[in-house]
């Protein structure tokens, strides 16, 4: 499946006790048949009242803690399969509530973003989150500088920028930022561009998976660094290369809450230890794929 074009593999892991290793994500994402941004493996529900856990794993192999295109994709593809419309999924940065709505979008409910150095997480204390210290070029004119830090149940640092987002290197400063020594475990790198007070152009290297078209939940992360350094409204939307989400930070409760498409693609059935594959004839309703 995709989310706004970012590659997303939905694995039906219910029923199962085993886990898609990081073998079987390394040999998939190798193929270019099967290349992917995140696996958004559903398992069965590990709590009462919920719809299902969900392991996010990225294409290095890495477990990711949130996803919100990943997440969209899942929504539509139980959808399909249940006649369902809202979902709670369980995930270990904690619950995610999100919905499709009759013209196809679907909404998550990405929780709380949380500013406190110690809990995005950062290596060395920061009072003011909004502004740190941090660049890449020379001290007297450097490339980007300053970025806005938060946690959306995975570390995002955002650089903000006057220019076009696809004039800058994050080919080669993104691996750089992303595992600067700041970030303990290591950290998705954006810049953004603001357009006006309700909308802003953004890209992203995702951790773990490198560029992307579309990062979910560094949308939401650029949508409240904005809204908190006094630069956007607390509704905007994000221009991810993929295409446009729809962010609101509530007010009401401080919960990002995130819309936009889901796309399905092909399914097909996959080893989850190993990583091979086959893939099935189109039919309506299929989960992406699932382990034999």
């Amino acid at each position: 499946m995709n989310g706004l074009g970012n590659k997303i593999l939905v694995v039906d892991m219910r029923g199962r006790k085993d886990r898609v290793t990081r073998q079987a994500a390394i040999v998939l994402n190798a193929d270019p048949a099967t290349e992917f941004d995140q696996i958004m493996a559903i398992h069965d529900p590990k709590s009462a009242g919920t719809d299902a856990w969900i392991d996010i794993v990225n294409s290095d192999g890495s477990m990711a803690q949130a996803c919100g295109n990943g997440t969209r994709c899942v929504v539509q593809a139980l959808a399909a399969e249940t006649g369902k419309k809202a979902f709670l999924f369980h995930t270990v940065a904690g619950l995610l509530e999100a919905k499709e709505h009759d013209d196809g979008s679907i909404s998550v409910d990405m929780g709380k973003p949380r500013f406190r150095w110690d809990q995005i997480p950062l290596a060395e204390e920061f009072h003011d989150t909004r502004r740190i210290e941090l660049q890449i070029g020379p001290i007297e004119a450097p490339v980007l500088h300053s970025p806005s830090v938060v946690s959306m149940g995975n570390p995002h640092a955002i650089f903000w920028v006057e220019n076009d987002v696809s004039g800058y290197d994050l080919d080669r400063f993104g691996p750089l930022l992303e595992n600067h020594p700041i970030f303990p475990e290591r950290a998705n790198i954006s810049v953004a561009r603001i357009r006006s007070r309700q909308e802003m152009d953004l890209r992203t290297w995702e951790r773990g998976a490198g560029l992307t078209l579309a990062c979910g939940s560094a949308a939401c992360a650029a949508a409240v660094s904005g809204a908190r350094t006094g630069r956007t409204e607390r509704a905007v939307t994000v221009n991810v290369p993929g295409g446009p989400l729809r962010i609101e930070w509530r007010e009401s409760d401080d919960h990002v809450i995130m819309t936009g498409p889901a796309e399905w693609e092909w399914s097909g059935t996959l080893d989850p230890v190993t990583g091979i594959f086959e893939r099935n004839e189109p039919e309506s309703g299929d989960i992406g794929a699932r382990a034999p």
